[in-house]
């Protein structure tokens, strides 16, 4: 049997076991857990569904094939696959965008391929900015980001950058 079938019960169990021990009112704390995690679900709500909107409305204007085309200079001249501008750019914005855009690289060039093993590396080291931002600063009530927004900006687009050259030096 596998041991992650019975992990997740076991976690349980401990904190039911560290919770009695504590004498705590184990009921009592769920329900004020639970609460709090449906006001932040609440909070965040709203960022979310304008974030998504924005996502689908970038996806179905065509904006994302013109951003690929303005972009594909800068991105032959770092060495990054044109064919993976699309996802390096949705990246930012969405995971599940992104994912789906990765199945589709896989599907159509290979996961083996230049181009698969550079999204995947991409996939693994790039974060969805604008979506993680505006998750966790609007579950926290934070409106303003300072440099937070700039500096993941500028990793993401370093492992964008970084990418092809880790999959032509190790592949």
């Amino acid at each position: 049997m596998n041991f992650t079938y019975i992990l997740i019960p076991l976690v349980i169990l401990l904190a039911f076991l560290s919770a009695s021990f504590k004498k705590a009112d184990v009921l009592k704390e769920f329900t004020e857990g639970a609460g709090v995690g449906l006001k932040t679900a609440l909070n965040i709500a709203p960022t979310l569904i304008i974030l998504m909107t924005a996502v689908s409305m970038l996806k179905a204007s065509g904006a994302l094939s013109l951003i690929t085309e303005l972009v594909s200079p800068l991105a032959k001249l770092l060495n990054i696959p044109r064919e993976l501008i699309p996802f390096n750019i949705l990246k930012l914005f969405s995971g599940s965008g992104s994912v789906a855009l990765l199945e589709d690289i896989f599907k159509t060039y290979g996961a083996d391929s230049f181009i698969g093993r550079v999204a995947s590396v991409t996939a693994a080291s790039t974060e969805t900015v604008f979506y993680t931002i505006s998750l966790y600063y609007g579950a926290v009530n934070i409106t303003k980001t300072r440099h937070s927004v700039l500096c993941a900006l500028i990793a993401s687009i370093i492992g964008f950058i970084v990418s092809p050259i880790l999959v032509s030096l190790f592949f």
